[in-house]
Formats: C-alpha cells, structure tokens, sequence
C-alpha cells in the first residue's frame, strides 16, 4: 500500500512540475527557483490532496482523441524530458485534475481546433490506409503473385540458357516488362470486378467493389489507368510484336467480362480465355521478349515448350476449378459454369485428375529425354506434386465439400501452379 502511494505521488509530482513549467516561464520579473525546488514544492502541494485523487497514470488508459492531442515532447533547460499536456487532457486523465491545481482549463475554441485538427489527421491517414487495402484486394493478390512468379521463372530460364550475355544494365527494362504485366493483371481482374458486382456481393463479398469499399467511378478509373499505363510501357520498350499480344490479352480479358459478349457465361469459351492467356500469351510474350531484349530471335528451348503445354493445361484446371466456390451466386444469375453443370464433387475429381495427368507427362517427358531435362528433379519434384494433390483431393472428400474445404483445394491448386513456375529454372 505504501509502496503504491509514493508511486503515485511520483507521477503526481513530475506531472505537476511539467505543468507549472510554461506558467514560471511567463513570470519573468520573479527570480527562478532551480529545478529540484519546484519538484519538491509540487510534491508538497500534491500531498495535500486524498489519496484517492492520486491515481497512477499508468493504470488510466488515453480516448484516443486525448491522446493524439497530447502536444510534443520538448526537451526542458534542466535536461529533463516535458511533455506541455494541460490541452491534451494527461492531468485530468492522470494524477490530479487541472481544476483541482488552478490551473485554466483550455479554451472551447482551443479544445475545439485541437480536435479537428486530430480528427482531420486520423481521417486522412485513415483513408489512405483503406484505399491501400481496397487497391490490393482489386488486384487480387493470388493472381499478382502467379504473374510475378512466372515471369521471373521465364527471364531467369532465358538469362540461364544464355548467361554470357547477362548484362544488368538491362534491369529497369525488365522491371518496366514486370511492372505492364501487372497492369494488365489489375486490368483483367479488376474489369471483371466491375461487372460481377451482385454476383460477388454472394460469392465474395470480401472484394472491394462488392463491399463497397471502392466505388464503381473509383474501379474504373483504376482500370482504365492501368491499361493504358500498361499498353504505354510495352510500345515504348518492347516493340510491335509484344505490344500486339499485349493488346490482344486485354482484349481478351474484356470480352470475358464485359456485355454483350460476357464470354465467362459460357463454360468453353471461359476456360479457353483463360488458358490462353495464361498459358501461352504469358510463356510466349515473356521468353520473346527477353531474348530480343538479349539481342537473340526467338527459339523454342524444351523448357519453354515444356512449361507452355504444361501451364496451358493448368490454366485450364485453374479456369474449371475456380468457379467450385462461386456455385451459389452462379446459379442465382445463371452464369452457366461447369461446376454448376456438372456439380462440385465432379468438377474437383475432373480439375484433379487433368493435373495428375500432367505430372504423369513431365514424368515421362524426363524420362525419355534425359538430354533435354534434370531427370532426377523432374521425377521426383512431380511425383511428390501429384501425391500432395491426391492427399488433397482426398481431404475435400472427406469434408463433403464444405466452403471452407473448398476454398482451401482451390488455394493448394494455386499453391501447385506457383511452385511449378519455381522449378522452371532447375529443370
């Protein structure tokens, strides 16, 4: 009990003494008393008051508007660390209230000024955060991350096949290549969002646009800035050729999402959207443009026809398996799919087998030509992917095919596609 008074009157005493420090510097015509005099006359003075009002200030927790008005911390002629916090409200949340000292209250004008001025810091760093979280789920992140991976596996395929001609001064041009990819990406995706609107206020509501946390003027401004930042970079960098199939993408992703066509509709055309963008527009648009960039023509290695067919493929697994969690709101406004045509269990045994069959391909493919590939990792990379893809699959099985074991499957296959994309170098 002892011990907790003089803690308390501790603070008291140093809360005190910061208070009276602009008040002494005011009275000029008064000789000034030494530091440790004021202390111990503030300790006096905050004795005199009941215990009860001696409350440590550690124990009381700051409103949040208190505490962003807390003035700055100013370093005092004796070295001691003051914090000038009558206005921010620490005595009257703390050790003992101004009214009890004597001390003025702020003004009405003052507090009221203090707090806008807060409450206008809060409100714009508040929504700078928001948007930054609206950007990033517009982006979809799963995707960005498919896009980055690939890419990166692609040039460092190329740069491996030629390395006597690696020159670093060609970095930026690669990072701009990376930087248009990513804005196509945000185009595609983001597009889709636009006009998905009430279907995914049922199947994702987390999306920004569904959850209202971006507007539909905001979204398109997004996208619209995105493509053209995008088309802008590659005909400036990566000549007629590349700019063509990059147009060609963003084509492509409109129809799929945009009316009268809205090919995503309509489960074959969907799919093939999909594989070809995926599957060859990003191999083929990548591996070209990287050798150019190296002052090579272009030349089908076995790797890269390897990885096109086998990421085509997978695309494809991709563009069948990714409506499996969006059943509901495809079915309310009868988007024809083929999980909603075929049923979920089908589909996920169909998506799997399709991938297994693709393991099974690489397999042999590095079996009957050793030349071409790292045998031993080929083999064995692949076979411990179909086995993990088998345990998977299982697992939704054995869930009945909840939303959550559904959603889990669907990351694992976007897991599966990411990591084939790390072994394009080494294979």
């Amino acid at each position: 009990m002892a011990s907790a008074c003089c803690t308390s009157l501790c603070y008291g005493a140093i809360a005190i003494a910061q208070l009276g420090e602009s008040r002494m510097s005011s009275l000029t015509s008064k000789a000034t008393p030494p530091p440790s005099v004021v202390i111990e006359r503030r300790a006096q003075s905050v004795a005199k008051f009941p215990a009860s009002q001696l409350k440590c200030a550690s124990r009381r927790s700051f409103a949040r508007n208190d505490f962003l008005r807390l003035r700055s911390v100013s370093r005092n002629w004796d070295g001691c660390r003051s914090l000038s916090c009558r206005d921010g409200g620490f005595v009257r949340c703390g050790a003992v209230s101004s009214e009890q000292l004597g001390e003025p209250e702020p003004s009405s004008s003052e507090a009221g000024a203090d707090g806008e001025l807060g409450s206008e810091q809060v409100s714009a760093g508040k929504k700078i955060v928001n948007f930054r979280d609206a950007f990033w789920r517009f982006l979809r992140p799963h995707t960005i991350r498919g896009t980055v991976i690939g890419a990166s596996a692609l040039v460092a395929r190329a740069l491996l096949e030629n390395s006597q001609l690696i020159n670093w001064i060609l970095l930026p041009k690669a990072l701009r290549g990376l930087l248009a990819l990513l804005c196509g990406n945000g185009y595609i995706v983001g597009i889709n969002q636009i006009y998905d609107v009430g279907i995914d206020k049922v199947n994702k509501p987390f999306l920004p646009v569904a959850a209202g946390d971006l507007s539909v003027p905001a979204a398109w401004a997004l996208v619209i800035g995105l493509a053209a930042l995008g088309v802008g970079i590659v005909a400036t960098n990566f000549g007629p050729l590349i700019t063509s199939l990059y147009s060609f993408g963003l084509f492509l992703g409109a129809i799929y999402s945009v009316p009268p066509l809205r090919l995503k509709r309509f489960a074959v055309p969907a799919f093939l959207i999909i594989a070809t963008v995926r599957g060859f527009l990003l191999n083929f648009g990548v591996y070209y443009a990287t050798r150019a960039a190296l002052g090579l023509s272009y030349q089908w290695s076995p790797s890269i026809v390897f990885i096109t067919c086998f990421v085509t493929v997978f695309a494809t697994v991709i563009a069948i398996t990714k409506d499996l969690p969006d059943v509901e709101g495809d079915k309310k406004y009868n988007i024809s799919t083929f999980a909603t045509r075929l049923g979920v269990r089908n589909i996920s045994f169909l998506g799997s087998g399709l991938l297994l069959m693709n393991y099974i391909g690489a397999i042999a493919a590095a079996v009957f030509m050793p030349q071409a590939f790292n045998r031993n990792l080929m083999v064995a990379a692949h076979a411990a992917l179909g086995l993990a893809l088998v345990y998977q699959t299982w697992l939704l099985d054995s869930a009945k095919y909840s939303k959550e074991a559904i959603a889990g499957f669907y990351r694992f296959i976007w897991n599966l596609f990411y990591t084939q994309y790390a072994l394009l170098p080494f294979i």
